[in-house]
């Protein structure tokens, strides 16, 4: 990994008391080189992070407020990064904000279109600020999307199976569609993935899952139990390759996001996507 500045980075965090949002507040408490200033959470605004969590912290307090356009108003100048774990229907507009008023974002949520996610990247150029679009923080899992594309090398066939708990709003997931891209530019632009198969009729509309332009299939899995879960299988004469990352709690994301929010000032200009980025390599 590369090398972090000793300086705290100071942190919004918006979706503060989400699922995702609770650790990365504990996270902060525990790390000196990160200062929590501000957090979002509509359904706790006005309170204080750590009361609203129920954590015993008496010496130090940081106010929720309703959105990031309220935060920034309120604390604008001094926050350097946003971490944005909130909706798919919010992040874009999150981003935004911040990107206006000089801050880095990292957004953890997924499910941004290619020409949104091309619209942030002018927009940071332009403003000669660095951000991060991450689908999945947990280094497992982008090791998994690593071995994914050096296996598309020598396989050209694969399809992809993504299970998450049944409260996640995207389908399919950000992973599954930044792994299959990892995949489709190791095949090469032009080639399509399975090209040997048969001519299929579904039966029943959807059975063979999303299909990407690359030709991989894409089946996404939503049950309650689940947290973040990928299966990718290459198939070839006589024999199955199977890649699979498992995340069954979501401390395993934590030091993914931590490193990126202190990596990201230093980054070049732009949207850069995924959290390879970050790492050495």
């Amino acid at each position: 990994m590369m090398m972090t500045n000793q300086t705290p980075v100071s942190v919004l965090i918006a979706g503060a008391t989400g699922k995702m949002g609770k650790e990365f507040v504990k996270t902060c408490l525990t790390d000196n080189q990160l200062n929590l200033v501000a957090c979002t959470s509509r359904s706790s605004a006005g309170k204080d992070i750590f009361k609203a969590l129920s954590l015993d912290i008496n010496n130090h307090h940081v106010p929720i407020f309703s959105g990031v356009p309220e935060a920034i108003t309120a604390h604008g100048a001094s926050i350097q990064v946003g971490v944005d774990l909130t909706h798919p229907s919010t992040v874009y507009g999150n981003a935004l904000a911040m990107i206006h008023t000089g801050i880095s974002p990292i957004l953890g949520a997924t499910g941004l279109s290619e020409a949104q996610l091309q619209s942030l990247d002018e927009k940071l150029k332009s403003k000669g600020l660095a951000g991060a679009y991450i689908p999945n923080f947990s280094i497992g899992a982008v090791l998994l999307m690593q071995f994914a594309a050096q296996a598309a090398k020598y396989f050209n066939h694969a399809e992809i199976i993504e299970m998450h708990h049944n409260q996640k709003a995207d389908a399919p997931s950000g992973t599954s569609l930044h792994t299959a891209e990892l995949m489709q530019k190791n095949l090469g632009v032009g080639t399509k993935f399975s090209p040997t198969n048969g001519v299929e009729k579904e039966t029943h509309a959807g059975a063979r899952g999303a299909t990407t332009e690359g030709g991989i299939h894409i089946h996404s899995v939503r049950l309650p139990g689940l947290v973040a879960h990928q299966e990718v299988l290459f198939g070839e004469k006589g024999q199955l390759l199977t890649l699979r990352h498992d995340s069954f709690d979501r401390t395993c994301f934590m030091a993914g996001i931590a490193l990126s929010v202190k990596q990201i000032r230093s980054m070049p200009a732009g949207l850069h996507r995924g959290l390879e980025c970050f790492l050495d390599g």
